[in-house]
């Protein structure tokens, strides 16, 4: 009996042990494994470049460094954002998204809403709140709770911007020296409003300024571009849309299914955007969107966010990037391109944060004038944000 007992006492041991080698070591390995840096060699950059490049304003639209549990005040090797490298990469302005679900062996054509979900193993193996392990809502608020302390613990390296007013505030202390970054606040995917019109307020309220309305599967607001049912906006994503043009909330169109995206342009008020994505005149992927649609966006004041990713590029290199770039501008012209990297997003990348100077000389090397290559790399979505957020 004495020997069973110790038995179990080392059973019991030899799985807390294991419990705590996978929360400590576990998300890392997984976080290194999804988002590598796919470049063997550094992109070679001209002192040109790089002299344009230190005078860029520059702003990215969407990266997921919330969903890895991470220090992201200091540069670590794995994965591809966090302040030491976007200080480095010259970033101005920088989307964080929350990932709270994603379908268990997802692709971009038909993914099953009820298919098991991927991020909550993620959620329990790094002990996250216990909250956050069975409600989306408060897996969002979790991962905006952190980024709202990286703001506060180091207020020389982040800034949340909230409304135009802060945006302008930011690029003024910007333009004087300060080295701070200003932080947007998005939610890819509505799913965490939990089909309740006044969780909006909530994620309003935790900072959330930026909302896509799908990710890879269905929800209770419409279709997803990679969903089952090719649908539109349903009557909640109706009541959805209303609420976030009328608090003047960015609305984000990226994993919208086409007849979500004619229905959110049909709605008065509207000005999306699609915050990461490629065209499929330079890359012909079901993961993006018909150009029609695409241009349809622009037409309404949009922006067209530009992933670094090879499934938006067809072309995993700084050069395929600033390709696609060149594509977009001749879609829908040069005041509606901007970056879009999905940094962090399970996906590999050429450069990370730091390397950004590597798509300035792409940018150049395709022929950009400086004029359209600063457009591109930030004053776009800084117009477009001082234009489009609300005021203090």
């Amino acid at each position: 009996m004495r020997l069973l007992r110790r038995i179990l006492v080392w059973l019991v041991a030899l799985a807390v042990l294991a419990a705590v080698v996978v929360a400590v070591f576990g998300p890392g390995f997984v976080a290194g494994r999804l988002n590598p840096v796919t470049a063997e060699e550094s992109w070679p950059v001209s002192d040109t470049a790089r002299t344009l490049h230190a005078g860029l304003v520059i702003a990215d639209l969407h990266a997921d460094p919330l969903l890895w549990d991470r220090d992201l005040s200091t540069r670590r090797d794995e994965g591809h954002v966090d302040l030491p490298r976007l200080d480095q990469g010259n970033v101005a302005v920088q989307v964080f998204t929350t990932v709270t679900k994603s379908p268990r062996g997802q692709t971009y054509s038909d993914n099953d809403t009820e298919a098991p979900d991927n991020i909550t193993p993620l959620v329990i193996g790094q002990l996250r709140p216990v909250q956050s392990w069975f409600s989306l809502k408060e897996r969002a608020l979790d991962q905006a709770a952190r980024l709202r302390r990286l703001a506060e613990d180091h207020p020389d390296q982040l800034r949340l911007i909230r409304s135009r007013d802060d945006l302008a505030a930011l690029l003024s202390d910007r333009a004087s020296g300060a080295r701070v970054i200003g932080g947007v606040l998005g939610m890819e995917g509505a799913h965490p409003l939990e089909g309740q019109l006044s969780n909006l307020q909530v994620m309003e309220s935790a900072g959330f300024r930026l909302v896509g309305l799908t990710h890879f599967f269905d929800n209770e607001l419409g279709g997803s571009l990679h969903g089952a049912s090719g649908a539109g906006l349903t009557d909640f994503g109706r009541q959805v849309v209303a609420e976030l043009v009328r608090r003047r909330m960015v609305i984000d169109l990226a994993h919208a299914s086409p007849q979500m995206v004619r229905d959110v342009l049909a709605i008065p008020g509207t000005r999306p955007m699609l915050s990461h994505t490629g065209i499929r005149a330079a890359c012909d992927t079901p993961r993006n969107l018909p150009d029609a649609l695409v241009q349809s966006i622009a037409d309404k004041g949009g922006i067209i966010g530009i992933g670094f990713w090879e499934d938006v590029t067809c072309d995993d290199t700084p050069r395929g990037i600033a390709r696609s770039i060149k594509a977009t501008i001749g879609l829908v012209g040069q005041d509606n391109v901007a970056l879009g990297s999905d940094w962090d997003g399970s996906v590999g990348v050429p450069f990370d944060a730091a390397g950004l100077p590597a798509l300035t000389q792409a940018l150049m090397d395709e022929g950009l004038t400086e004029a359209q290559i600063a457009k591109v790399m930030g004053g776009n979505v800084v117009r477009y944000l001082g234009e489009v957020l609300p005021r203090d």
